[in-house]
């Protein structure tokens, strides 16, 4: 299988989503030769590398009650209401251990979509940027780092923001990588759109010395909704195969309820067991 990429849109905690669908292809052994995702989905899918099922499941349900992975005291404490040194620090590296050596050992490509502040453009990582260990865990926690509620990342030169901010779905990203077939994973439902931003004036307040995040969080609706018309149009040639969650989703992008979280997982896990005879036959087109 080549020239095949697996795009993941972000969403917070509605990648759970995510999880239940990379899962399992890892229980069926199918990896991609190209991975990327922003925001959650940059994160589930450094999981899916290192091949470590389950990891991203442990992670997002059975820590979001404690208060270290998120609660506003985090946010008067270090400026974000998520813990990102919990989640980017201590898990990864004492609780819940991310397999660098099989990460770095995969075969395909992973590349991780930020925002760049500086420019308001889309900022691509993959893992020859990474010198370190710290490196990757840096560039994904950049990817996760959602506007207002996350302060801005420094990595090497650049100062960056979540993925999903200017390209939240990289799926022209995989494409000018030369893959002419993508899996996507959605982490909203069929119909979904997005609305304008209505906090222009808290915006500029807020990003008062990065006017190209202002613009870009103003845009953002438009470069979502326009991302998804190309998407149905990609769907119809039979050049993308989708995967989404139902109407029935009812979880928050800052959820904390683990009885929904685990629903939403299996509901992403049954998903891909009951399209996977689909997602062979396509794969074989």
């Amino acid at each position: 299988m080549k020239d095949v990429g697996l795009v993941l849109e972000g969403g917070g905690m509605r990648g759970i989503y995510t999880t239940g669908v990379l899962d399992y292809l890892m229980e069926e052994d199918l990896y991609f030769p190209y991975v990327i995702g922003v925001s959650a989905g940059a994160c589930h899918g450094s999981s899916y590398v290192s091949k470590q099922k389950g990891r991203s499941k442990r992670v997002n349900v059975d820590y979001v009650t404690d208060s270290r992975y998120i609660s506003y005291k985090n946010l008067l404490k270090g400026q974000s209401l998520f813990g990102m040194d919990f989640m980017f620090d201590t898990i990864p590296k004492q609780l819940e251990p991310f397999d660098f050596e099989a990460f770095f050992a995969y075969e395909g490509k992973y590349i991780v979509g930020t925002t760049d502040c500086q420019t308001g453009d889309p900022r691509y990582f993959d893992r020859s940027d990474c010198d370190s260990h710290d490196d990757i865990l840096q560039i994904v926690r950049a990817s996760s780092s959602l506007p207002f509620i996350s302060p801005i990342v420094e990595f090497k030169d650049y100062e960056l923001l979540d993925g999903g901010l200017v390209d939240p779905i990289p799926i022209k990203k995989s494409i000018a990588d030369g893959n002419d077939k993508n899996v996507v994973v959605l982490t909203r439902p069929p119909g979904y759109r997005k609305t304008p931003f209505k906090g222009k004036w808290l915006a500029k307040l807020f990003y008062r010395d990065h006017p190209q995040i202002v613009e870009a969080l103003l845009n953002r609706y438009q470069v979502y909704n326009q991302t998804l018309e190309y998407l149905k149009e990609l769907e119809a040639s039979g050049d993308i195969f989708l995967i989404q969650p139902d109407d029935s989703l009812d979880v928050d992008r800052i959820e904390r309820d683990q009885e929904k979280l685990e629903d939403l997982y299996w509901q992403g896990y049954e998903s891909m067991k009951e399209e996977f005879n689909s997602l062979e036959q396509w794969l074989e087109q």
